[in-house]
């Protein structure tokens, strides 16, 4: 079982779905988390409660608006004054659909800020000091549209893209940090498929209207086009492989774009 004891995890949106999943088997294996999202009072005391529940020696809440660069130096400021990350989880993400000639200006711009050039900001802060140390993991959570195309998704995608282009380029710079002994400092991003979260509601809720208004037959409708498993991903098997990604063992395992799509990406 992989053991973080004595680490601290800072996990982007984490308030709910793929990055509540993320923080919750962190904090399983013992390590500290650094809440970060959007989200009430009541919210964020449950989580960090059933953080602490699940494991977690500490889990307290850090604010910090994704969109604007000063705002992420004063949440990795203020991390770095519990501690600093040794673990990275860039989770964050908005999403906005339409035809690319119809798309908002200001869509485009936010979008990006949030899904590529917020991790950015985040990286140049946190790898310096976890190559001092000689460990760090950061976990990009990219998607499966970072390394296919689909239709109506513009600046998704090509934040996406970016965010797969930009790991493996930190993955390069910091390889050769730290040994197998200490657990070397990677960079991976994660490609989810279709995962049961509140991203995508719109677009089932869009296809059981279409439907008849059956969930399930929307769900199916719109697996059936491009994840031929046709089985929606639980967030739990995110957080698990992301787990994994931050243990010692996989001191090797640098620079990749893992997908968890049910065969989407190989046709």
């Amino acid at each position: 079982m992989t053991d973080l004891t004595g680490k601290t995890a800072l996990v982007t949106g984490s308030l709910q779905g793929i990055g509540l999943a993320i923080a919750t088997a962190l904090a399983g294996a013992g390590a500290r988390i650094a809440v970060h999202g959007i989200g009430g009072d009541a919210q964020i005391h449950e989580v960090c409660e059933g953080l602490r529940a699940a494991g977690s020696p500490q889990a307290e809440f850090f604010a910090g608006d994704l969109r604007q660069p000063d705002r992420i130096d004063a949440l990795m400021e203020a991390v770095s004054a519990w501690g600093g990350a040794d673990i990275l989880v860039n989770n964050a993400g908005i999403q906005q659909t339409g035809p690319l000639a119809d798309m908002p200006r200001d869509a485009w711009d936010a979008i990006l800020a949030v899904n590529l050039s917020a991790a950015f900001h985040t990286m140049q802060a946190a790898l310096p000091v976890m190559a001092d140390r000689g460990y760090g993991r950061v976990v990009n959570i990219a998607s499966v549209q970072g390394l296919v195309g689909s239709i109506h998704k513009g600046p998704y995608v090509a934040a996406k893209h970016g965010l797969v282009g930009l790991s493996k380029v930190a993955a390069l710079e910091y390889a050769a940090v730290g040994s197998a002994r200490t657990g070397g400092v990677t960079v991976n991003c994660i490609c989810p498929g279709w995962t049961e979260t509140t991203l995508i509601t719109p677009q089932i809720e869009a296809r059981a209207e279409a439907l008849g208004g059956d969930r399930d037959k929307g769900i199916a409708d719109l697996l059936s086009e491009k994840q031929p498993s046709r089985r929606m991903s639980d967030p739990s098997e995110i957080g698990a492989l992301a787990l994994w990604l931050c243990d010692p063992v996989a001191h090797n395992v640098t620079g990749t774009a893992i997908p968890v799509d049910g065969g989407w990406t190989v046709q």
